[in-house]
């Protein structure tokens, strides 16, 4: 009220407007949160579910969205447009697979990280980059550790490996985290098609919350429950939300597709919303990769 009298005051005694001003600290006070979805995967079609969610994000929940896809296809490894986009970015979520993205587009993500913002990673994240041994860029093939709390990279020395193809993930809510903001509206069981992703016994990385746990259905090898979604503080200082899930199948499912949108407002430091907007139409095929 006060500035706007001292604007009123100004716009008498000059005779020029001040609507300029009014608008931007109007539009500062409404700004609407963007989020920047990064994908490029090979296999489970991130570049097409992940822009329904950003759909929804705009539609439901008042955000702005950026979705940056690899080109000139998802197989190219070697490049992904517009990263300069994460300069703005009040939250990148990531769904990559075996990246080797020039030095010029990993600066924007360096940069990124460096600003302490929240990170979310969806799955093959945890191997995001795959750069040869010895190769200027290779510290990039541990960004599943540095930046989301998980593995670092495929196998190794932490022997990141999956229960096979044909198995299936039941899932469920610890029961110490019933109360997490992020469960909110989440079914306590549920079922998804991603086959389970083994991160321990060294991974998350200490410090990180486990929220879901994963069984495998029909597992090719002995299987032992693990963590599947997880937040924390990565490295740099952000916030961190990654889940191993990821299926394009998974984001069908009414408790996944919550889940997700629950940790985007998560990661932004909103209030989750306890009105679910009702479930998105997600139809989106697996691509078989070898």
């Amino acid at each position: 009220m006060k500035k706007l009298f001292v604007c009123l005051l100004f716009l008498v005694s000059t005779g020029i407007t001040c609507t300029g001003l009014l608008f931007a600290q109007s539009s500062k006070k409404g700004k609407k949160p963007l989020v920047v979805f990064v994908t490029g995967d090979h296999e489970y079609s991130g570049e097409e579910t992940l822009p329904l969610i950003a759909a929804g994000l705009e539609k439901d929940y008042g955000m702005k969205t950026i979705v940056l896809k690899a080109s000139p296809d998802y197989k190219s490894e070697e490049n992904i447009p517009g990263l300069d986009a994460l300069k703005h970015a009040d939250l990148v979520v990531f769904y990559l697979r075996w990246r080797r993205l020039p030095p010029e587009q990993l600066a924007y993500i360096e940069a990124y990280l460096k600003t302490g913002k929240p990170v979310m990673g969806f799955r093959t994240t945890t191997h995001a980059f795959n750069f040869p041994k010895g190769h200027p860029s290779e510290k990039w093939n541990a960004f599943g550790e540095f930046a989301l709390n998980a593995p670092p990279g495929w196998g190794g020395a932490a022997k990141h490996t999956h229960y096979g193809h044909e198995s299936s993930t039941d899932v469920h809510i610890i029961p110490e985290q019933a109360g997490n903001p992020i469960l909110t509206g989440v079914a306590t069981n549920f079922h998804v098609r991603s086959w389970l992703y083994r991160v321990l016994p060294d991974y998350p990385v200490k410090g990180s919350t486990w929220l879901l746990m994963g069984k495998a259905v029909n597992p090719d090898k002995e299987a032992i429950e693990n963590p599947v979604a997880w937040t924390g503080i990565n490295s740099f200082g952000g916030r961190v939300f990654m889940t191993t899930l990821g299926h394009p199948d998974d984001f069908r499912q009414e408790p996944f597709q919550r889940l997700v949108i629950n940790a985007i407002h998560y990661e932004l430091g909103l209030k989750v919303p306890k009105k679910w907007k009702g479930k998105m139409d997600i139809q989106v095929p697996y691509r078989e990769t070898n």
